[in-house]
């Protein structure tokens, strides 16, 4: 895979890949999204954040109580949710739906564009993991927070008006198409293939 850690000339052409998804598309592919497995997935992308704008993508990870997703700036990007601008807990690590991430973003290359950590074939609608459900990634544990994820101007950047209107709208929203919050519960590891599994 292209180098996307640090500005290289491929990771700047997928960022100004302009080519997106028609609302009429995205609705078309919903079918399949809403196809997920519902009790365990399997990871798809691991995507460290190292800086602002940056992708790493990796084979494996750490995932950890305090630091959230080892390599990623979570920690140190803190939140404009927290009074004091500290990293907001219920957001230590974020999981986008596969399927939603391949109708939205087409190929995998653009994925992580969607700028969340995990990507896993899974059912992450609010009926099927509402807040306070306990997954397993990997080794790590992880709790479903009542913390909204939602699209914002980057993402209709990358993906386009009506991908933005589409992860934000009602039944968008209700199927996370846009990606999950959630806060580390137990620390541990996760690798490309390694389930996510619903306790």
């Amino acid at each position: 895979m292209p180098d996307r850690s640090a500005g290289s000339a491929a990771w700047n052409a997928i960022l100004t890949d302009v080519d997106h998804m028609t609302l009429n598309s995205l609705e078309t592919g919903l079918a399949h999204v809403s196809e997920s497995p519902t009790h365990a997935g399997e990871v798809h992308l691991i995507v460290q954040r190292p800086a602002q704008g940056k992708r790493k993508i990796v084979d494996n990870a750490e995932i950890d109580e305090t630091q959230g997703l080892i390599g990623d700036n979570w920690r140190s990007r803190g939140s404009r949710r927290s009074p004091d601008g500290s990293a907001n807990p219920n957001a230590q690590i974020t999981l986008m739906n596969s399927r939603a991430a391949a109708l939205v973003a087409g190929t995998r290359d653009r994925w992580a564009l969607a700028g969340d950590q995990i990507y896993t074939d899974l059912d992450l609608s609010e009926d099927n993991l509402p807040p306070g459900t306990q997954l397993k990634v990997g080794t790590a544990t992880i709790e479903v927070s009542d913390q909204p994820h939602t699209g914002c101007v980057k993402f209709k950047t990358h993906f386009g008006d009506d991908a933005l209107k589409f992860v934000n709208s009602e039944t968008g929203r209700s199927l996370r198409l846009r990606g999950m919050n959630a806060r580390v519960i137990e620390s541990g590891k996760v690798s490309l293939g390694d389930k996510v599994e619903k306790l």
